[in-house]
C-alpha cells in the first residue's frame, strides 16, 4: 500500500501560503492487493524546535547536554476516509476492506491567523534522533499566543520553524507499520496593522573633525632626528578643525519592506567653515538580523547579515565649500535604490522558543581635502538603527474594521457552522479555530485550559483569501550534509 500527498498550488504569484489562505490538495492511494483499514486522517501542522547545548557541568566536564524545546502551534485534523467522520469517532479497532485501485481524497485547511499553542507530551513528537542517539524534548511551560511565524530555515540542528501537511492511513493489525506521507510547505504570515506615521524621523548620526593642514607622511622617505617638528602645522589655520556630521534616517517607526526599497535617508551637514571639499568615498548599508533561540533554560543569539549596497572609491564631492555653516547635503538615493531588502529575510516575529529582530547598518567613508588614497583623511563613521521588517502582505480591511470594534462586541461561541467557509469541506473536526485538546473531544475544546481564540481568528474564519500583493519569500534552504532535525515519523 502506498500514499502520496499533493498539494495544489497556492495561487497564480509566489509559491508560498499566508494567513486565511485555503490550503487543498489531495491523498493518493494505491492498493496493489486488497487490504484492510481503519481510517485516513490528514494533519495540518506548524512547530518550532529548538536544540542547543547545555553549559558544561563541573563533575562531568567531558559530555555536554543536549537540550530540545518542541511548540505545536498549529494542528487541525481532517478525517477523508470514511467521509463525514470527526476523528474522536474514528473506531481505532474497526476494520474496513478495501480493494486493490487507485484511490484519490481532496481534503483542504484553511490556515488561521494567530497560534495556538498546546501541550505536547508524546514521546513520538518529543523524541529526536542525533547520531542514532534519542534525545527527548522536555515539556515547555512558556506558550505565547501571536501571529502564526514565518517559516524558519538556515540554523541546522538547532532552530527551525516548519509547516507541513502529513496523510496517515490507520492500519487495525498492531504488528503491520502505518502508511504515512509528509508534504512541507513554506509561510509568509500578514505583516500587523502598521502604525500611524508620527511626526519626525528615525535617526542615527555621527560627527567627525578633519584636519585642515593635514600631511600625509612621505612613502619610502626614512625621517631624521629633527624631520618631527616639521610635519607640525604652524600656519594660522591649523587650529581650523572642519567638522561634519552624518545622519541616517527613516520614517518613524522604524519599518522595512521585504521585496521593497529601503526609505533611507543620508545627509551630511556642515558644522563649521571649511576651505576644501568633502568627497563620500565609500558608502556599505547592511541589514542585520538576530535570532533569539531558547531551549528551556538555555540561550542563544545568532546573527546573519545581508549587504544591500556596497560601493568604494566613490570619490564623490559633498556639497561646496561656499556652504554656510548649517547646509545639510543629502546624499543621492540612487546609491540604494532599486536594492530591495532579499526575499530570504524573514520579518521580524516573536513565538515561543523562537524570535527575530533587526538593525540596519549604514557604513559612511567621508574624505577631506582630496580624493587620492592616502591623502583624503578617510574615516568611515558607521550608523546603526533598531528596525522591523515587514512581510508587505497586508491585512484585508475587513480584518482591521472587524478588530477595531472586537473589544465592544461580544463574541459568540464559534461553531463549526458559522465558522464554515464555502470552500471547506463539510468534515467538522478541522472547522473550529480551536485545536483538539489532548484527550478532549472536540465539542470539549472550549474547556481547553488555554485562551480561547482570538476574535481575529474567529472573525479571519469567514474572510476570504488575501487578494493582493503577497511579495516572494525563499528561506535559505539547509545545506546539503549539514546536521538537521530528524524527520521522525510522528502519529
Amino acid at each position: 500500500m502506498l500514499v502520496q500527498l499533493h498539494l495544489d498550488q497556492p495561487h497564480d504569484g509566489p509559491q508560498h501560503y499566508t494567513n486565511l489562505d485555503v490550503l487543498s490538495g489531495k491523498v493518493h492511494l494505491r492498493v496493489p492487493n486488497p487490504g484492510s483499514i481503519t481510517s485516513i486522517v490528514v494533519k495540518l501542522e506548524g512547530e518550532s524546535r529548538t536544540r542547543l547545548l547545555a553549559p558544561v557541568r563541573p563533575d562531568r566536564p567531558d559530555k555536554q547536554r543536549p537540550v530540545l524545546e518542541v511548540h505545536k502551534f498549529l494542528y487541525k485534523t481532517q478525517v477523508v476516509w470514511p467521509a463525514n467522520t470527526r476523528l474522536e469517532d474514528v473506531n481505532p479497532k474497526a476494520s474496513f476492506t478495501i480493494n486493490s485501485g487507485n484511490y484519490d481524497y481532496p481534503f483542504q485547511f484553511k490556515i488561521p491567523l494567530n497560534t495556538q499553542c498546546q501541550q505536547q507530551n508524546s514521546l513520538t513528537t518529543n523524541v529526536s534522533f542525533a547520531n542514532m542517539v534519542p534525545e527527548v524534548a522536555k515539556t515547555p511551560t512558556q506558550h505565547m499566543k501571536g501571529t502564526l511565524p514565518p517559516s524558519l530555515s538556515g540554523f541546522p540542528g538547532e532552530a527551525e520553524i516548519r509547516y507541513y501537511v502529513k496523510v496517515t492511513v490507520n492500519l487495525p493489525s498492531f504488528f503491520k507499520e502505518n502508511p504515512r506521507a509528509t508534504a512541507n510547505f513554506t509561510l509568509l504570515p500578514i505583516e500587523p496593522p502598521r502604525p500611524a506615521a508620527t511626526d519626525g524621523e528615525a535617526y542615527a548620526r555621527r560627527q567627525h573633525q578633519f584636519l585642515e593642514n593635514f600631511q600625509s607622511p612621505s612613502v619610502g622617505k626614512k625621517k631624521g632626528l629633527f624631520d618631527r617638528k616639521s610635519s607640525v602645522p604652524t600656519s594660522p589655520t591649523a587650529t581650523t578643525t572642519p567638522r561634519v556630521t552624518v545622519d541616517a534616517r527613516l520614517p518613524n517607526p522604524a519599518i522595512l519592506t521585504a521585496n521593497h526599497d529601503l526609505p533611507l535617508r543620508l545627509l551630511v551637514k556642515n558644522m563649521s567653515e571649511r576651505t576644501k571639499n568633502v568627497y563620500l568615498q565609500m558608502l556599505q548599508i547592511e541589514l542585520i538580523g538576530y535570532t533569539k533561540v531558547r531551549a528551556h533554560e538555555v540561550t542563544r543569539t545568532e546573527s546573519n547579515s545581508w549587504i544591500l549596497a556596497s560601493m568604494s572609491n566613490m570619490a564623490i564631492p559633498i556639497g561646496s565649500i561656499s556652504d554656510p555653516v548649517g547646509t545639510e547635503i543629502p546624499i543621492n538615493p540612487e546609491y540604494w535604490s532599486g536594492k530591495a531588502v532579499p526575499n530570504s529575510v524573514a520579518p521580524t516575529f516573536t513565538t515561543c522558543n523562537l524570535s527575530r529582530f533587526y538593525e540596519l547598518e549604514v557604513r559612511v567613508g567621508l574624505g577631506y581635502g582630496s580624493y587620492n588614497h592616502g591623502e583624503d583623511q578617510l574615516v568611515v563613521l558607521p550608523l546603526r538603527l533598531p528596525v522591523k521588517v515587514y512581510s508587505g502582505i497586508a491585512p484585508p480591511k475587513a480584518l482591521l474594521d472587524a478588530t477595531l470594534v472586537g473589544a465592544d462586541t461580544k463574541l459568540k461561541p464559534a461553531t463549526g457552522q458559522d465558522l464554515n467557509a464555502p470552500q471547506m469541506p463539510t468534515t467538522p473536526t478541522h472547522q473550529s479555530g480551536f485545536p483538539p485538546a489532548q484527550g478532549a473531544t472536540q465539542q470539549e475544546a472550549p474547556a481547553y485550559d488555554d485562551a480561547p481564540p482570538s476574535y481575529e481568528d474567529a472573525v479571519g474564519q469567514d474572510l476570504p483569501p488575501i487578494n493582493g500583493y503577497r511579495g516572494s519569500y525563499d528561506p535559505p534552504p539547509v545545506p546539503e550534509g549539514a546536521p538537521r532535525f530528524s524527520d521522525e515519523k510522528r502519529r
